[in-house]
C-alpha cells in the first residue's frame, strides 16, 4: 500500500440517463460518450461487489469513514427500491469497519417524500443543482423539448427544507454562466437557504475553450467577484464552498474542493456496469479520458489507484506545470482542475502538463479575493504586540492542559494541579500569580519537553523505571516541576496556603522567584512552602525556616532583575531556572554579584544606544521581553542574541558581549523571537521547502522560512548601521532583492505578505 492514495470517496453511478437535457453537461454533451453502452441501471451485482471492494479497501488502509455519492445521470430514475438495495448492501458491507457517509446529487425533478423516506432511514444527505433565478436556469436546465425545470426544482427544494427531512439538506450546485446576473443568481439561491453552495466552473479545456461573450480572458473572475462581493455585502449569509476553499488556503489552510488547491484527489468513479474510472470531469477532455481498464469484479481499489492517471493527480505541487510552479496564486489555485488543464498539442506534447484554460481567471480571481480580505485575514497578532502575548499564553495553556490529560492519573501530579486551580480561584491575587508562573517562558519549554518525554512512556504502561504504570522518572519528573510552579504562585499570591514541594540533591528551584537550597548536596526529600506576612516560610522533618526578599539568606538566591526604563515592567535575569538551556549555545551558571552589577550596566548602555540610534526598534524591541540571559561564551559574528526553542519572551545573550555587541544581541534576538512567536501562534508561510529561493547571503537556495528570517533580521540591522553611520555596502540593495522575492513567493499566507509588506515600509523608514 506504501506510495498508493487510498480512496476515501467513491461516486456510484447508479442510473446512466437524465430526465433533463442540460446543453452543458459534461456526461452527454462533451467529447466521451461512453454512457450510451452502459446499462441504464446498475445491477444488484455490481451494487454487492462495489460495497465489499469498498469494505476492503477501508479495513487495509484503515480508514475512519468514506463516503459514497449516488450519482448518474440522474441518479433518483434508479427508483426507491434499487436505492434501498444500494443503501443496505453498503450499510452492511461497511459496519464494523468504517463510518459511512451516503449521499446522493439529483436534479431534483423527482424528489418526493419516498424518496425522502428512504434517504431519512439511511442518513443520505441530498445535494441538489440549481443555477440560480429561473432566467439563469432556464438557459441550460431544461427539459427536451425546451420546458422549464425551474419551478419542479423549487418544489423539490422546498420540500427538503421542511421537516422532517431538513437535516438531510447538503446544499446546492450551480454552474456558472457569466451571462446571468451574479447579484441575481446569489440572490436566488440564499433565499432557499442551503447549508452550502458550490459554484462550478462549466467544465472545458483549450480544446473546447468555455464561452467568453465579451471576449475578455477573466469574464468568470470578474463574475465570481461581483458575486463574492455580493456575498460579503448580505456579511456572507451561506458558506460558499469555492470562496471559503480560498480563503482557507490564503491563510496557509487546504483547500475544500477539488477544483482548486494542491491536495491529491482521494476519488474514483463506479459507472452502472461496474467500470472503475477516474474523476466523471475528464469525460470532457477526450474520449476514454477516465478510463483505467479495471472493474469491480476483477481488480482491487488499490489497482486503480496505482493506475498512472491517477498517480498524476496525487503528486501536488509536481504534478502541475512549470509556468503554475512559478505563479505566486498557485497555492490556492492548484493549477486549477486537472480537466481545464487539457490541451491536445501541448507545450510539452500535448496532455494536461499545461496551465488551466481558466488560468487568468483563477489569477484574476485569488488576486481579488486577497485584495478585499488581507486586512481582515491577517492575523491581528501581526500588528498588535499585545495580541502576540495573549496567543501565546493561550498555546502555554493549551499545552499545560494537554499534559494534564497525560498525567491527570498521577497522584503527586494531581494533588499539585488541583492545588494550582484552588491558587487561581484565591481572588485577583491568586490568579495574577497563577498567571505569572504560567506565562514564565521556560514554562512552556518545560511543558514541551515533558510532553514528549511522557508520551514516549506514559503512565499507566507498566514500561520503564519506577513502580509498574506510575508513568517512571518522566511523569515524576514533570509532577516535580508543577509542584514547584504551584508553590511559586502560592507564594506570589501571599497565600498561606501549604504548598508541598520536593527538592533534590539539596535545592528547589521556584520559577519565577529563585532557587532555594534545603539540604545537603544529594540529599532529596520534601518540603512544605507557605507565604507569610513579611515573606515566605518553608518547612521539612526538621523545623521550619524563614526566608525571602530582602532576608540576606546564603540558602536563598532569588532571580535578579533589571529595568530597561523608568516605565518599563522589570525583565528577570534568570540564571537559575534548569530549563533555561533552550538556546543554541549554554547558558552562564549562576551570576555573581559583582558580574551581575557589570551585566546590568552593559544592559543599561546597550539599551540607551538603541534608544538612540534606532527608537522605534528599541521600543519593539522591548514589547514583550520579560526574561534574559547570560550565555557563556563571547559574541559570535556580529553579535547576536539567541531566540529561545519555546521559550516566549525569553532572550539569551553573551555575557562576555561589548555595549554595541549586546545592543546588537538585543536588537536582533528580539527580532528573532518576535518572528519565532509570530509562526507558533499564526502560519506565515506554507508547503515550506517546496521552493528554493536564491539568497542575497547564502551561496546555496534557500526555503522560504530562512530568507523570511534573514530579511526580518536584516531589516532591524540595516536601520541600526544606518542611525550608527556604519552602513554595510550594498546591504540595503541586498535586503531590497530578498524582499522583491518574497513578494512573490506562492509560499505566503496573507499575514505572510502583510509582514512583507512591513519590512518594506521599515526599511524606507530607515532610508534605504
Amino acid at each position: 500500500m506504501t506510495g498508493l492514495i487510498a480512496f476515501r470517496e467513491i461516486v456510484l453511478k447508479v442510473h446512466s440517463r437524465c430526465d433533463l437535457a442540460c446543453d452543458h453537461c459534461y456526461v452527454y454533451e462533451h467529447a466521451d460518450q461512453s454512457w450510451r453502452g452502459r446499462p441504464k441501471v446498475i445491477s444488484p451485482e455490481v451494487v454487492t461487489h462495489t460495497a465489499s471492494r469498498l469494505a476492503e479497501h477501508a479495513r487495509d488502509h484503515a480508514l475512519p469513514s468514506v463516503t459514497v455519492i449516488l450519482h448518474g445521470g440522474e441518479p433518483l430514475l434508479a427508483g426507491t427500491a434499487r436505492l434501498r438495495f444500494v443503501c443496505e448492501e453498503f450499510t452492511r458491507a461497511l459496519a464494523g469497519i468504517a463510518e459511512l457517509d451516503l449521499r446522493v446529487h439529483t436534479n431534483g425533478l423527482q424528489l418526493s417524500t419516498r424518496y425522502l423516506d428512504l434517504f431519512a432511514a439511511y442518513g443520505v444527505r441530498v445535494g441538489v443543482s440549481l443555477d440560480g433565478d429561473r432566467a439563469a436556469n432556464d438557459r441550460h436546465r431544461r427539459f427536451a423539448d425546451g420546458r422549464t425545470s425551474h419551478p419542479l426544482v423549487l418544489a423539490a427544494v422546498e420540500l427538503l427544507r421542511s421537516e422532517p427531512y431538513r437535516h438531510l439538506y447538503q446544499g446546492l450546485l450551480c454552474t456558472v454562466d457569466v451571462a446571468n446576473d451574479p447579484v441575481a443568481v446569489l440572490d436566488a439561491l440564499v433565499e432557499l437557504e442551503p447549508p452550502r453552495v458550490d459554484f462550478l466552473l462549466p467544465h472545458a479545456t483549450w480544446e473546447t475553450p468555455p464561452p467568453r461573450p465579451d471576449g475578455a480572458p477573466d469574464a468568470y473572475a470578474r463574475w465570481l467577484l461581483r458575486v463574492f462581493d455580493h456575498w460579503e455585502r448580505r456579511e456572507r449569509p451561506v458558506p460558499v464552498r469555492l470562496f471559503e476553499s480560498l480563503l482557507s488556503t490564503l491563510r496557509g489552510g487546504p483547500s475544500l474542493t477539488e477544483s482548486l488547491g494542491l491536495a491529491p484527489t482521494d476519488l474514483v468513479v463506479v459507472e452502472t456496469d461496474g467500470t472503475l474510472e477516474q474523476v466523471d470531469s475528464l469525460k470532457s477532455a477526450f474520449e476514454g479520458a477516465a478510463a483505467t481498464g479495471f472493474n469491480v469484479f476483477d481488480h482491487t481499489f488499490d489497482q486503480v489507484a496505482a493506475h498512472p492517471g491517477v498517480r498524476a493527480r496525487q503528486l501536488g505541487l509536481a504534478g502541475v506545470s512549470d509556468a503554475c510552479r512559478r505563479c505566486p496564486v498557485v497555492r490556492s489555485c492548484g493549477g486549477g482542475l486537472y480537466t481545464h488543464r487539457y490541451k491536445a498539442d501541448g507545450d510539452t506534447g500535448g496532455g494536461f502538463d499545461n496551465p488551466s484554460v481558466y488560468c487568468a481567471d483563477l489569477r484574476e480571481l485569488v488576486d481579488g479575493v486577497e485584495a478585499r480580505t488581507a486586512p481582515r485575514e491577517s492575523a491581528p497578532q501581526l500588528a498588535d504586540p499585545a495580541e502576540l502575548a495573549r496567543a501565546q499564553e493561550d498555546l502555554t495553556r493549551i499545552l499545560l492542559a494537554r499534559l494534564h490529560e497525560d498525567l491527570a492519573g498521577h497522584p503527586d501530579w494531581a494533588r499539585a494541579w488541583e492545588l494550582l486551580a484552588e491558587v487561581e480561584r484565591a481572588g485577583d491575587a491568586g490568579a495574577d500569580a497563577v498567571d505569572a508562573v504560567v506565562d514564565h517562558p521556560f514554562t512552556r519549554t518545560w511543558v514541551l519537553a515533558a510532553l514528549d518525554a511522557v508520551r514516549e512512556r506514559p503512565v499507566g504502561s507498566g514500561h520503564g523505571d519506577g513502580a509498574p504504570g506510575d508513568g517512571g522518572a518522566p511523569a515524576r519528573e514533570a509532577a516535580r516541576r508543577l509542584a514547584a510552579l504551584t508553590a511559586a504562585a502560592v507564594l506570589r499570591g501571599g497565600l498561606e496556603l501549604p504548598a508541598e514541594v520536593t527538592y533534590r540533591d539539596g535545592e528547589v528551584y521556584l520559577p519565577t522567584l529563585g532557587l532555594l537550597r534545603r539540604g545537603e548536596p544529594g540529599a532529596d526529600g520534601p518540603a512544605v512552602l507557605r507565604a507569610t506576612e513579611d515573606g515566605y516560610a518553608v518547612r521539612d522533618h526538621r523545623a521550619e525556616h524563614r526566608f525571602g526578599p530582602g532576608a540576606g539568606d546564603p540558602r536563598w538566591l532569588p532571580v535578579r532583575t533589571w529595568s530597561p526604563g523608568p516605565d518599563a515592567a522589570p525583565v528577570a535575569l534568570e540564571d537559575l531556572d534548569p530549563y533555561r538551556n533552550c538556546f543554541a549555545r549554554p547558558p552562564r551558571l549562576r551570576l555573581g554579584a559583582g558580574e551581575a552589577g557589570e551585566w546590568r550596566a552593559r544592559l543599561d548602555q546597550a539599551w540607551a544606544l538603541l534608544h538612540d540610534t534606532v527608537p522605534e526598534f528599541a521600543r519593539a524591541a522591548g514589547a514583550g521581553l520579560t526574561t534574559l540571559t547570560p550565555l557563556a561564551g563571547g559574541p559570535r559574528a556580529g553579535g547576536w542574541g539567541e531566540a529561545g526553542r519555546h521559550g516566549p519572551g525569553a532572550l539569551g545573550v553573551p555575557y562576555a558581549a561589548g555595549v554595541r555587541e549586546t545592543a546588537l544581541a538585543l536588537l536582533t534576538g528580539r527580532r528573532r523571537t518576535r518572528l519565532r512567536a509570530l509562526t507558533e501562534v499564526t502560519d506565515l508561510y506554507a508547503l515550506d521547502g517546496e521552493w528554493q529561493h536564491p539568497s542575497p547571503w547564502r551561496e546555496r537556495p534557500v526555503p522560504v522560512s530562512r530568507l523570511l528570517a534573514d530579511v526580518h533580521e536584516r531589516v532591524a540591522v540595516e536601520a541600526y548601521r544606518r542611525a550608527a553611520a556604519l552602513p554595510e555596502p550594498g546591504g540595503a540593495d541586498r535586503i531590497h532583492r530578498a524582499l522583491d522575492r518574497l513578494s512573490g513567493a506562492a509560499e505566503l499566507t496573507s499575514t505572510g505578505k502583510r509582514l512583507v509588506e512591513q519590512l518594506r515600509w521599515e526599511l524606507k523608514e530607515a532610508g534605504a
